[in-house]
């Protein structure tokens, strides 16, 4: 599958989530370099580990990547502007939950922590049997005080994982660099055309969120 195959499929998953005129700003906003912005709501361990894992979601390869379109700084400031204090909590939960996981296995600081070894750690919360991804699925459906004690660490760190993924997503196709010069962009719609396929239309590319 090629990268833009890729971005189509992504797109589709994030179904039909609106770029607001506030998170338009924040996106605009996001102009620093990964080594330099300070976070306002992530830690500096945290900001590091987001860095490696949205690096690791979406890849710069022909085209750019996460950290071409600052993606760790708009999750950042999404939780520190946008999102509830519960889901604020929760989100620090999960990141402090999968932290320690990754100090208990590496027996090493998450600073040092190298983005292959984020991979192999991610990798296994993700490559899952068909029954075991079901399973997560409709537990994350669930609230917490609906999950057996036995697996709210596991609750809290898909929590974790699933959003900075859906953010990563998001903030990565409502872009500006991304929506006007990868997905298929039309800043001034035609005719609605109801009957014609995607392929024909914009040769497969997904549409931008712009």
């Amino acid at each position: 599958m090629d990268r833009r195959t890729a971005l189509k499929n992504l797109t589709a998953g994030i179904g039909y989530a609106v770029a607001t005129p506030t998170i338009m700003s924040i996106l605009a906003s996001c102009q620093e370099k990964t080594e330099t912005w300070t976070p306002l709501f992530l830690s500096e361990d945290e900001k590091y580990m987001i860095t490696h894992l949205t690096d690791i979601i979406l890849p710069k390869t022909e085209i750019p990547g996460a950290l071409d379109v600052n993606i760790p700084q708009f999750l950042d400031m999404m939780f520190y502007e946008v999102e509830l204090d519960e889901n604020q909590k929760q989100f620090k939960k999960g990141s402090n939950l999968f932290s320690k996981k990754i100090i208990q296995s590496l027996n090493k600081p998450i600073s040092d922590v190298k983005k292959k070894e984020f991979n192999v750690v991610l990798k296994s919360y993700f490559d899952l049997s068909e029954e075991d991804s079901k399973k997560v699925i409709n537990q994350q459906k669930l609230n917490i005080k609906e999950v057996a004690e036995t697996e709210a660490d596991s609750y809290h760190i898909y929590k974790f994982l699933l959003t900075v993924r859906y953010y990563t997503i998001f903030g990565y196709c409502t872009s500006e660099e991304i929506g006007e010069n990868v997905l298929a962009y039309d800043p001034v719609p035609g005719n609605y055309q109801g009957c014609i396929s995607l392929e024909e239309k914009t040769n497969g590319r997904a549409w931008s969120l712009q």
